[in-house]
């Protein structure tokens, strides 16, 4: 590797391994100072892995190869000495704690004190300061539940900027966040590029890498395959030949004829009032339909409702029920509770697969057939040698990269994670399947696996509904697509009609723009 003397970090020769696995192979890293340098992979690739190694979630020692910052060898044995080191991490799961201040969350742990107490004032004062800088208009005193995740965003980073980070690292920043709120993060990181902080980007959604990158490491298998500038030449599925190690010539699988049958799922009049404000609809009187084998899309802003709409229908898991019906092959149901929606034949894939989806310690065989144990026992006591194999035959089915069923799911990789969401699901094998941005954070390799289950389960007469802020996503996939707004339904088009500019006009009715 070539020492250039603009390389602010160099990483060579960087191994980690894991009981079965060897997560990196001799990988190789260097990063100019003050660029934007993005790290571009499959789910499994070894992308995180590498920066926590870097950044000292695993410590010297738990490693081979050497880190170089400013050409000097370092040794973190902790996040804290590579925080000292100027160096911050900001992970794909935000680690605020919602129930304090923005300004609390920003100096938690670096308090400002005097004489062994908080120091309000400055702190105050501090906060402003760094919210100004990232162009957060929030008050300090803001609690941070009360603020939405592209701002969390911003509250992070401005956190990072209170511990005068040199290098800063953010692991898919947007997955989460709707086109305005990327644009304004993606515009905030080339600022920082401009006052001199370096910034390394983890990101799947490549359109944004080539917008903003000036360079970018492409990592398969737990190898380095290139490093290349971001120039003319450079295209997305260069980029994308080289994570997978072909070309993709399509992005989505070929749709096959399908027969549309008749309605096999409906909501009349659904209307849910907030968890917490009871005078707030955050759906208001919608009414949609599944047929069998179709797949229906819900599109909508961040806080239209979507998520809200889906959690509410599978067991009232969200809000205040008001009113509605729900209707399975023209017969009223109950999805009171989710273990009676599971029973009349609904699932429903989380957009939170950490928090809502799955039990980080479980392991793949025990999280995929959680949802109905039945068909893994006798007599209500489970046969783990069953369970193991339900386990085995989705992993090697769905392609779960891992050494067995029994591998633990906090170890597993994001999009290897969300194969293990989905597959507890198909285990129930239900009527009706709602996803819940089903290929947030993926990789492009792995959304072609997801998309094709999903044409699969409609091929089955299944009624499918995807919830996605991927406009290109429901347009490939979806049969009809319904819009929401504020709560309520706003229209609904055909996949002959639709595009991006009509539907965003839909998505927008209401809002006073």
């Amino acid at each position: 590797m070539s020492e250039s003397p603009t390389a602010l970090l160099e990483m060579r020769g960087i191994t980690k391994e894991f009981p079965g696995v060897r997560a990196l192979s001799d990988v190789d890293l260097t990063v100019r100072a003050g660029a934007i340098h993005a790290i571009c992979g499959e789910n499994g690739a070894g992308k995180s892995t590498l920066m926590k190694v870097l950044s000292g979630v695993y410590p010297h020692g738990s490693y081979d190869g050497e880190i170089l910052l400013d050409g000097k060898r370092c040794e973190f044995k902790d996040i804290r000495s590579s925080e000292r080191a100027g160096i911050a991490i900001i992970h794909q799961e935000l680690a605020l704690v919602p129930y304090l201040s923005i300004a609390e969350n920003m100096f938690l742990g670096n308090e400002n004190q005097r004489f062994g107490v908080i120091a309000w004032d400055r702190t105050l004062a501090a906060a402003q300061r760094l919210l100004d800088r990232v162009g957060l208009h929030e008050s300090p005193q803001t609690r941070v539940a009360d603020i939405g995740v592209g701002k969390q965003q911003l509250v992070e980073i401005a956190k990072a900027l209170s511990k005068d980070v040199r290098l800063l690292i953010l692991d898919e920043p947007t997955a989460a966040l709707n086109d305005s709120d990327s644009r304004h993060l993606l515009d905030l990181i080339t600022g920082l590029r401009s006052n001199g902080i370096t910034s390394i980007i983890i990101s799947h959604k490549l359109n944004e890498v080539l917008q903003i990158a000036d360079t970018v490491t492409t990592l398969r298998d737990g190898h380095t395959i290139e490093t290349v500038p971001v120039d003319d030449d450079l295209t997305e599925d260069g980029v994308v030949r080289a994570m997978v190690g072909r070309d993709l010539t399509d992005r989505f699988p070929p749709r096959e004829h399908r027969e549309i049958g008749e309605v096999a799922f409906s909501v009349s009049n659904w209307t849910v009032l907030h968890p917490i404000d009871q005078q707030r609809k955050v759906v208001d009187d919608v009414t949609f339909e599944v047929r069998a084998g179709e797949i229906v899309g819900l599109a909508g802003l961040m806080g239209a409702g979507r998520t809200e709409l889906a959690m509410s229908v599978f067991g009232r898991s969200y809000g205040g029920y008001v009113s509605g019906t729900v209707r399975k092959g023209g017969r009223e149901i109950s999805t009171a509770t989710v273990s009676a929606a599971i029973r009349n034949g609904l699932a429903y894939v989380t957009e939170d697969r950490k928090q809502l989806g799955l039990n980080l310690m479980d392991d793949i065989a025990t999280s995929i057939t959680l949802p109905s144990l039945s068909k893994v026992s006798r007599r209500s006591i489970i046969d783990f040698h069953g369970e193991t194999q339900v386990g085995e035959r989705f992993r090697e089915s769905m392609r779960i990269k891992a050494s067995s069923a029994s591998t633990v799911t906090g170890k597993l990789s994001g999009g290897n994670q969300q194969k293990v969401v989905l597959s507890k699901w198909l285990f129930t094998d239900p009527d009706v399947m709602i996803l819940d941005e089903p290929t947030r954070g993926i990789d492009v390799g792995a959304k072609y696996e997801i998309y094709a289950i999903i044409n699969e389960l409609a091929s089955r007469g299944k009624a499918v509904i995807v919830i996605s802020s991927e406009l290109p996503e429901l347009l490939g996939l979806c049969d009809r697509i319904y819009t929401l707004s504020q709560g309520r339904l706003t229209g609904v088009v055909d996949r002959a009609d639709a595009d991006q500019e009509t539907l965003m006009r839909y998505m927008m009715k209401g809002r006073g723009q």
